[in-house]
């Protein structure tokens, strides 16, 4: 089956005053409009310090690339900083570890560990109802693509659930002996069709996905529309930031990390978990 290929381009919108700001380390006039982190990209560059205050990509060649001094301005003014649950003791945690002297961590778009979440509107039996895309970069032999790597829609869910065991009786089950009755009590199984997931193996998931291709190929499932936007990264050791964008006045706009986590290896599982919904 071909990987199902979504392009979309990220546009950011800025409004800018006319009097000096001043935001971070950083003074600025509208003549610079380095504060506002336009694109995905762009955010990156910053966060490793491979952009210089105007904007201007730097190079590996270039005296200032990947600058401690430069990180060090930058980094802050990377979360949103209207929201107070990001508190001052979490975020200097965080840039103390990614500006470690012997060991600095670098994003990398192409790195994997961080995957997108866009929130669309898909008409599905006559009602437009919203669903979430989950996408992941794959390599191919020249260069990427994003592919569609997880879906929620809870239309899906409420159909076909994970097997509750603890439901589990003397009347839920095929008798290991139906194969000499060319399986014909069957029609019990199907004929309860809200038990029906208590029949199948052991281990047994759900594979929305398939579901989700197989309603769209049918045409009954059609998209309308992209509503957000938002990256989930995992690719510094430890932690968990989602990154977010913001539309409005000021510097402090445009793709900007906006929650934070710690979180152990053991724990990071349970918040894919959460974030795929499962």
């Amino acid at each position: 089956m071909r990987n199902i290929l979504i392009c979309f381009l990220l546009v950011g919108l800025a409004s800018l005053g006319i009097k000096a700001q001043s935001i971070g380390t950083f003074v600025a006039d509208e003549s610079e409009l380095y504060a506002e982190t336009k694109q995905v990209n762009q955010f990156i560059r910053r966060f490793n310090a491979e952009e210089d205050v105007k904007g201007e990509r730097l190079y590996s060649k270039d005296k200032d690339f990947r600058n401690r001094k430069l990180r060090k301005k930058y980094l802050p003014i990377l979360f949103n900083l209207n929201d107070d649950i990001l508190t001052q003791e979490m975020k200097e945690n965080f840039i103390s570890q990614v500006m470690d002297k012997e060991d600095p961590v670098y994003l990398k778009f192409h790195g994997g560990g961080f995957f997108a979440e866009l929130r669309t509107v898909f008409n599905y039996k006559g009602k437009d109802q919203n669903l979430i895309l989950f996408l992941s970069l794959q390599e191919e032999k020249v260069g990427s693509k994003w592919v569609i790597s997880n879906i929620y829609f809870q239309p899906f869910k409420n159909v076909l659930k994970h097997p509750d065991t603890s439901k589990y009786n003397d009347s839920q089950f095929i008798h290991p002996l139906s194969h000499e009755l060319g399986f014909m009590n069957l029609f019990r199984v199907f004929n309860n069709a809200d038990s029906l997931e208590m029949y199948t193996k052991r281990g047994f998931e759900p594979d929305y996905l398939s579901i989700f291709m197989f309603e769209v190929k049918s045409k009954r499932m059609k998209f309308k529309t992209v509503s957000n936007l938002k990256f989930h990264f995992f690719q510094v050791d430890g932690w968990y930031f989602e990154l977010s964008y913001f539309n409005r006045e000021g510097y402090n706009t445009g793709w900007l990390i906006s929650n934070l986590i710690e979180v152990s290896d053991k724990d990071k599982q349970l918040l894919m978990k959460y974030i795929y919904h499962e």
